[in-house]
């Protein structure tokens, strides 16, 4: 068969970038066409999305695949970051720009909520895990500060959902991202709208739930001006980014079994969990704080958010703008030469979630825990990475009671592929199998949702062949693990 292009754009929250995708009908290759930079704009104490300067960097990226690859582009879909949204008021205006989920006005909002509604019953209702951002407790904010922007609300409308519907005209909320909210019930399949109303929250604003796998249609014809696109087709992926990332993990399950590996996405987040083909709410999920998210192919993602290499990424921010710009390769260099497990943090503490100092967030954590303090970056970059592996470790756990299964192989996709030190501590950490790979997970998958949409490849499983059979991957194997036994103790042993 001839090779067929597809396109995907893949918003992170510190990058975004557009990747094109040939398949012959065996093999996936990529193409990188255009990468931007991504991240929050401070205005009058708040944290906001650029989206109008995200929408221009879209249509850029599609401006110069055509240039590169010529008007036939059979269909483009987007992937983002969870949580955040966008509201149109009447004549499907914008109103405002949308609101980072690190900005402060949910502080106090999650304790708030379940005064008013019990966590049980709210978790009854969404099957989500607790966390300050989630968009339940965005709104919430909203209507505490009564905000007029709410009050004018016609649609809602989250970050992908916003992408789609200015490049084909069509409003939806896609599945995958609408499980993020904690409003959606995943085990009725739909909006808990009961659980919106007890909130006092507009359930008209709330937009019919669009399959991963849905061509929603054409470009806009301004689109299709503004590009020079030609009969490009909008398809919907599974829009929040660890959904598509979940898709091409090279996993081989066997139809009917319980799973035997689990996956990290890795990035700026680290989201671990199992793919399932049921959701769990149970009190024991609950009193674990897992959630249940939805992936492609109407399964769940039963998983938990961690910290991730965010902490890295904010030293390196910090030391950068104190003139010491270490490169990531250096910093993974001293953080190998540091010595082994003689700081212990938990990377999930809120102290760690929007400092203004990382690295001195990290030596503070360990003072008031009653440890020594690390010094120097390398120390401080281990103390990070080794407070990851040790939470990989209780998670996964967590995550075998769960799932009522041993998972003995833990697949680690995404960008923090890249950090080896990170995969070989997780091994030796969880002393479990840890393959490493394909970096670029979340393009990939939005990748592959598109041809199974177009009818180029059959299932989901026949995605994942085809991944294996298309990128390279890289195998840790856990080295002995009686230091980590030792420093698993101190660690869930910490405050908190």
């Amino acid at each position: 068969m001839a090779n067929l292009t597809t396109l995907a754009v893949d918003y992170g929250a510190s990058s975004g970038r557009h990747v094109a995708g040939s398949f012959d009908g065996k093999q996936l290759e990529l193409r990188e066409i255009y990468r931007f930079e991504n991240g929050p704009v401070h205005a009058a104490g708040r944290m906001y999305w650029n989206l109008l300067d995200q929408w221009t960097q879209l249509q850029n990226g599609l401006t110069l695949a055509r240039q590169q690859l010529g008007p036939q582009i059979a269909s483009i879909g987007v992937d983002t970051w969870g949580v955040d949204f966008a509201l149109l008021g009447r004549g499907d205006e914008l109103l405002g720009n949308p609101v980072h989920y690190r900005d402060r006005r949910t502080e106090g909002m999650l304790d708030a909520a379940t005064q008013r509604v019990s966590r049980a019953d709210i978790f009854a209702n969404s099957g989500v895990q607790f966390m300050p951002i989630n968009t339940l407790y965005q709104l919430l904010a909203m209507q505490a500060q009564n905000s007029p922007i709410l009050e004018a609300a016609e649609s809602f409308l989250m970050m992908p959902d916003v992408f789609h519907w200015l490049l084909s005209g069509v409003k939806g909320n896609e599945y995958s991202d609408a499980t993020t909210t904690q409003f959606f019930d995943p085990q009725k399949h739909a909006w808990s709208t009961e659980l919106f109303s007890r909130f006092g929250l507009p359930a008209k604003i709330l937009q019919p739930i669009i399959e991963p796998g849905t061509i929603l249609g054409p470009l806009r014809k301004s689109v299709t001006a503004a590009t020079g696109l030609n009969d490009t087709r909008v398809i919907v992926p599974g829009t929040h980014d660890t959904a598509s990332a979940v898709l091409a993990v090279p996993a081989q399950s066997v139809p009917g079994k319980k799973p035997d590996w689990c996956y990290i996405s890795s990035g700026t987040w680290s989201l671990m969990g199992v793919e399932l083909p049921q959701p769990v709410v149970t009190p024991r999920c609950l009193e674990l704080n897992f959630t249940n998210e939805g992936g492609v192919g109407r399964t769940t993602r039963l998983l938990k958010n961690i910290g991730g290499l965010w902490l890295v990424q904010e030293c390196r921010r910090i030391w950068k703008a104190a003139g010491k710009d270490h490169s990531w390769s250096e910093l993974a260099e001293l953080a190998a030469a540091a010595q082994p497990l003689q700081f212990i943090i938990n990377p999930d503490d809120t102290d760690f979630l929007a400092p203004d100092d990382m690295p001195r967030a990290i030596q503070e954590y360990c003072k008031k825990s009653g440890q020594a303090v690390p010094e120097t970056p390398g120390e401080i970059i281990r103390t990070a990475l080794e407070g990851l592996a040790l939470k990989y470790r209780q998670v996964l756990g967590w995550l075998e009671e769960l799932a009522g299964s041993q998972l003995a192989t833990i697949h680690i996709v995404g960008g923090g592929t890249n950090n080896k030190l990170l995969s070989q501590l997780t091994a030796d950490a969880t002393q479990r199998r840890v393959v490493a790979g394909p970096v670029e997970a979340t393009a990939i998958g939005n990748l592959l949702m598109q041809y199974i949409a177009l009818g180029e490849i059959a299932s989901i499983r026949d995605a994942r062949e085809i991944v294996r059979a298309s990128f390279p991957v890289e195998e840790f194997t856990p080295r002995e693990g009686g230091a980590w036994d030792a420093a698993f103790a101190k660690f869930v042993a910490l405050p908190g």
